[in-house]
């Protein structure tokens, strides 16, 4: 992968985790949160996926790349489900 893509990359993981931080800061006290989980993973489908899928089909990221950035940013909504679900707020990363 080119230091550039690393770099674009690297960015978008803050700019998720920034998200998910934010939904959890939005978290209501009665633990109702579970519609934040699912505008977090809108903003991942709608942003993260196709631009992803936009640096894979120009090969700028090879298959596996590609599959383990995604897998950190659902990750991400998983971590922010339990977070909220156990109502722990925990630190994004």
């Amino acid at each position: 992968m080119e230091e550039k893509v690393h770099n674009e990359l690297q960015a978008l993981k803050g700019m998720v985790l920034t998200w998910k931080r934010s939904y959890l800061q939005e978290a209501p006290a009665d633990g109702q949160g579970d519609f934040l989980v699912q505008e977090f993973l809108e903003e991942i489908e709608m942003h993260i996926y196709p631009y992803t899928k936009r640096l894979f089909e120009c090969d700028y990221l090879s298959s596996s790349e590609a599959k383990e950035f995604l897998e950190f940013c659902y990750g991400q909504a998983e971590d922010l489900h339990k977070c909220l679900c156990s109502k722990t707020f925990c630190e994004g990363g």
